[in-house]
């Protein structure tokens, strides 16, 4: 008999949205599977969307979790399926994304099944693209991830993957303390217990972008040390288990693009940060930028570059909450001076 497949899936205030990705997962052309959608605490009317589309296959479970991370850790202890795959609930499955990945696996339940993924932005499908990477091939679960490190932008997005269900068991689950890279940190420990990581062509997630508020463009202390702490954890496991000179490498970039990110911030955690990169070899990663940024730092250096465009950033924000208090006044009849343009870099 076919394996049933769990998908896992934390929503809070995502009603523009969950109904779009429950959607994509009815469409599998897989069966048996079961949708776990856990609805955590939100007041935009999502419990309204979830349930109205309630059935035999999804299961909505209403609660007060507190995080993606918990919200999917308890739905893993309800699930019952042999497989496993997270889900966010503003993203989107091909329809055939779990059969080509189950095909992939063939009944394993040491390796994982990687997919394809794309991006898009908001409400406009037709702005989806692939984004192909190196590692769309099978691989050594360690191999994998040196080669995603080294240019510090892995792709770990929790629907591109499939798990067998003692994998998951074997992680630990999701640290309920993460939440910014919490899918770095899980995915990661996910890999160290891999025997292969098996790619599956044509199963893709197609990944939103460009949504406000969303926690990957958290930059608050909060978001910051939760970015750091992952980074920490999941470099701790790599090395742990494959330590040489490509490893480090592409620990030492992954560290590095953190602290391009959040320079010259959280001295604290950059301090240690550099510590890293140094124990580690040195980093071979460059900082990007617009073109701006690109000729400010060939002149004056990554660091103050950095600093220009904080400044720059900055100053758009105050323009844009001065806009948005000039727009209440004048709806409410009062009155305000002219504001100047928003400048860029």
């Amino acid at each position: 008999m076919n394996p049933l497949v769990s998908i896992l899936m934390p929503c809070h205030n995502a009603a523009r949205y969950v109904g779009e990705a429950i959607r994509s997962i009815l469409a599998q052309t897989w069966r048996p599977i079961e949708l776990i959608v856990v609805n955590d605490r939100s007041t935009d009317g999502s419990a309204d969307v979830l349930d109205s589309m309630r059935n035999d296959t999804v299961q909505v479970v209403n609660g007060s979790f507190g995080s993606a991370a918990a919200a999917r850790n308890h739905a893993f202890t309800i699930s019952r399926g042999a497989y496993v795959k997270f889900m966010d609930a503003d993203d989107v499955l091909s329809a055939r994304a779990i059969e080509l990945q189950l095909a992939r696996l063939a009944g394993s339940r040491s390796a994982l099944a990687s997919g394809e993924w794309g991006r898009f932005y908001g409400e406009d499908a037709s702005s989806f693209r692939l984004n192909p990477e190196s590692v769309w091939r099978d691989m050594r679960p360690a191999e994998w991830l040196i080669e995603a490190w080294t240019n510090a932008r892995p792709m770990m997005q929790p629907g591109i993957f499939l798990l067998p269900r003692a994998i998951v068991e074997r992680s630990g689950g999701w640290d309920e303390s993460l939440s910014v890279l919490d899918d770095l940190d899980f995915f990661t420990r996910c890999f160290v217990q891999a025997t292969e990581v098996r790619f599956a062509q044509g199963a893709c997630l197609m990944y939103r972008s460009g949504i406000e508020g969303s926690l990957s463009g958290r930059k608050d202390r909060g978001g910051v040390v939760s970015a750091f702490t992952a980074l920490m954890n999941g470099t701790s496991r790599l090395l742990g288990c494959h330590d040489d000179v490509l490893a480090r490498q592409a620990c030492a970039n992954l560290m590095q693009d953190f602290i391009y990110s959040h320079y010259p911030d959280h001295k604290d955690l950059l301090a240690l940060a550099e510590r890293r990169v140094r124990e580690w070899g040195g980093s071979t990663l460059s900082p990007t930028g617009s073109p701006a940024f690109d000729l400010v730092r060939s002149l004056v250096g990554w660091k103050v570059a950095q600093r220009v465009r904080n400044a720059y950033r900055d100053a758009g924000r105050r323009i844009k909450g001065e806009r948005v208090a000039s727009s209440i006044l004048d709806m409410a009849g009062g009155s305000s001076t002219g504001v100047a343009r928003s400048p860029s870099l």
